[in-house]
């Protein structure tokens, strides 16, 4: 059996944002098809796993340098009978070449990212040093997994990869129908109970980690922009219901006739699954749009700016995702209304790209082919 060993080098454990729950459950499934440990971070709690974990890095910044993880991971491979060394994203591209080197394991790059592209559309003025880096190791390595198909030709293209070596290992979700729309209703009804939205108005939804930038401009987007632009409809009634950590001050202290800032809240699928028009007026960051892939799955309408959309094909969508083009927000506001009104259902074809079953056995059948030499 395939033995794979999972370096997660940051915090996952619980997932509190969309990056850390996919890594959770790509593991969760890939652990599923083979024998699966993951080393991590010492401050990351292994009960939340369902796969074992352990705790060997240092919640330093400097374990990214720490050469003696080499001996440590050596020994680790050795001892467990590693077959496939699984980095999460290029920064531990270094260790990843000495240990294929030394131990002959095979070596898979994960990315949710082209990290060097993304830091890039941030601002970062240090991107294309990053840039040679996380060519040199999806270079060296065996396989390389993107999380959208865009990034896999990007990656083809632009850091000189074999196509047979370059899989997409896309973000999942763990069920494969749509929700009744008896339960929607009924979550519906509670929410708009609890925030005191009438039965008239719709629901639109936007969610976030807010300590990431590009989810911070939209935000702002909706509240300074779409909104009133939406004012502007007469007729069409509405809330606007935000929700998310570590929204400013300046903004969920602020009163808003039509916007609810709900904050935090522990369950968040409810919301989804009571929303008429899903927002995403994401236009900067990388990879796919977690939370995209989530309301479509609830069989929520959407609408999305194309870069928000990335790596989600309106066709697999059964009319469910209006696009607009990047910043013309009227288009956007426009779209909103017309989405409310759409009650066609997330079709089979989305199911079966996105379904963790389906990505993990994928990725399996990928990673056991042997690599050209």
């Amino acid at each position: 059996m395939m033995k794979v060993l999972s370096l997660v080098p940051y915090n996952v454990f619980p997932a509190r944002n969309g990056g850390q729950k996919n890594i959770v459950l790509f593991n969760k499934w890939l652990s599923r098809q083979t024998s699966l440990i993951c080393v991590t971070v010492k401050n990351n709690d292994p009960g939340y796993a369902e796969y074992p974990v352990l705790n060997v890095l240092s919640n330093s910044r400097v374990r990214y340098i720490n050469v003696f993880y080499f001996f440590t991971f050596r020994r680790i491979i050795r001892e467990q009978q590693v077959t496939h060394l699984v980095l999460e994203h290029p920064y531990y591209g270094w260790l990843g070449m000495l240990l294929k080197k030394f131990t002959g394991v095979q070596l898979v790059i994960h990315s949710v990212n082209i990290e060097a592209a993304r830091w890039k559309s941030l601002g970062k003025w240090w991107w294309k040093l990053l840039y040679y880096y996380e060519r040199a190791a999806h270079r060296f390595s065996d396989y390389n997994l993107f999380i959208q198909e865009a990034d896999r030709q990007y990656a083809i293209a632009k850091f000189d990869l074999q196509p047979e070596r370059c899989s997409v290992a896309t973000y999942g979700i763990e069920w494969n129908t749509v929700p009744s729309k008896e339960e929607c209703m009924q979550l519906q009804r509670r929410i708009k109970q609890q925030y005191g939205i009438a039965e008239e108005e719709h629901i639109l939804f936007f969610t976030g980690s807010f300590n990431y930038p590009p989810n911070l401009d939209a935000l702002k987007t909706i509240i300074e922009v779409i909104e009133p632009l939406l004012l502007q409809k007469k007729g069409f009634r509405y809330k606007i219901l935000i929700c998310g950590i570590e929204i400013p001050p300046e903004i969920s202290r602020r009163p808003y006739p039509n916007i609810i800032i709900a904050g935090f809240v522990d369950d968040i699928v409810p919301y989804f699954k009571a929303a008429d028009v899903f927002l995403n007026p994401i236009i900067d960051g990388g990879g796919i749009k977690i939370k995209l892939v989530d309301a479509l799955s609830y069989n929520r309408n959407v609408v999305s700016t194309v870069n928000g959309a990335i790596g989600v094909e309106p066709s697999w969508c059964n009319g469910k995702l209006l696009l607009t083009e990047n910043g013309h927000w009227q288009a956007f506001a426009d779209a909103i209304p017309v989405a409310a009104a759409i009650e066609t259902a997330i079709p089979p074809a989305f199911f079966a790209h996105f379904y963790w079953e389906n990505i993990a056995k994928k990725t399996v059948a990928f990673i056991s082919v042997s690599p050209k030499p």
